[in-house]
């Protein structure tokens, strides 16, 4: 079984792979099912299932 691992809202995540405008931070938004997730640099919002981002986090602050 993979740990669930819970943000609260305003957490900074730090990403393995960048996103296209060259940034690895996204701030939390929203937790829930999804994770609605901000781009520190260019302010891209997305949602993410919280399985999806457990895989994709290197780091937090």
């Amino acid at each position: 079984m993979q740990t669930v691992i819970n943000f609260e809202i305003g957490t900074i995540l730090e990403f393995k792979k960048p996103h296209p405008c060259g940034s690895y931070h996204w701030k939390v938004l929203r937790s829930g099912v999804d994770y609605k997730l901000q781009c520190e640099k260019c302010g891209r919002i997305i949602m993410i299932p919280r399985i999806d981002l457990a895989k994709k986090i290197k780091n937090f602050k």
